[in-house]
């Protein structure tokens, strides 16, 4: 299979999981509303674990190579060059997420509690597929960063829906 059949899929693969996540976080994941706060709160505490790893694993990767312990800058084709862009591709992602997450539970209403728990989960879940994927092979990669990707424009789109009054 060629790479650009297999990002496809992967990208289709996100789009369905975006859509999934959502529904269940709207739809099944009810929690009560006064609970928003809280779980604005805790709804990152997964992703941030998520990113507390990728870093970890970097600087472990630089403290036991001789080549990378100075903290210079990491060789092309380097297991932790993979492991940075992973770094760097995740911290965008979660910047992201803290930009537009919170907004979107405050207009979801009831369904807002839900939504941003789950939203914080199936992040965590996405960026671990997305590294294991980079590290597999790149094309791999496409999956996890849809699916971490494409919920946040869904919820930012269904905010903005529920804010003009089309959605709710």
């Amino acid at each position: 299979m060629d790479k650009r059949r297999t990002i496809a899929i992967g990208m289709a693969g996100g789009g369905l999981w975006a859509v999934l996540l959502l529904w269940i976080g709207g739809w099944h994941l009810t929690l009560p509303v006064f609970t928003l706060m809280p779980v604005i709160m805790t709804a990152f505490l997964a992703p941030g674990l998520v990113l507390l790893a990728v870093i970890g694993r970097l600087a472990q990767r630089r403290f036991f190579d001789d080549a990378l312990i100075d903290g210079g800058p990491i060789p092309p084709g380097h297991p932790a060059a993979l492991d940075q862009r992973v770094l760097t591709n995740t911290t965008e992602q979660l910047v992201l997420a803290l930009a537009i997450w919170p907004a979107a539970a405050v207009l979801l209403g009831g369904q807002g509690p839900g939504v941003i728990m789950a939203l914080g989960l199936g992040f965590a879940v996405a960026r671990l597929v997305f590294w294991v994927g980079y590290h597999i092979s790149p094309p791999l990669r496409a999956f996890g960063f849809a699916a971490s990707f494409y919920p946040t424009v869904l919820v930012a789109l269904w905010a903005l829906g529920a804010l003009a009054g089309f959605a709710g």
